[in-house]
């Protein structure tokens, strides 16, 4: 199981712990080990680089001072991952990942075409 680092007491605990055993802080949301709480640095707010707040859809009621959140998401790490995309999309890529998605479609256009090729051959 993998370890991750208390933001409280700075202890290594695992990563699906609900709670820090030293301090008892809270590590995930509403007690669910699949919900991550992020926490804001001390003296900083979440909002400063939150990717919701820059483009004003967040709704959460502590905006624009959040100290923890569970739907933070980094602005510069998700601008990091659109230009990672941007220079991944290209034309061969993109018919390559096509061709893995529809694989299924292929076979079965091309087992009608063998099909109507045999008919047309033996007719």
């Amino acid at each position: 199981m993998a370890k991750i680092f208390c933001p409280q007491c700075h202890q290594q605990v695992e990563s699906q712990a609900i709670t820090c055993p030293n301090c008892r802080t809270t590590l995930k949301a509403y007690g669910h080990p699949g919900i991550t709480l992020h926490r804001a640095a001390k003296g900083t707010y979440l909002c400063d680089t939150c990717t919701y707040h820059a483009d004003d859809t967040c709704t959460f009621p502590q905006r624009p001072y959040a100290k923890d959140c569970t739907l933070y998401q980094n602005i510069a790490e998700r601008n990091a991952q659109i230009e990672e995309q941007k220079n991944f999309n290209n034309f061969d890529v993109s018919i390559k990942s096509w061709i893995k998605r529809n694989q299924a479609l292929i076979l079965v256009l091309g087992l009608l075409l063998i099909c109507l090729l045999f008919v047309m051959l033996t007719s």
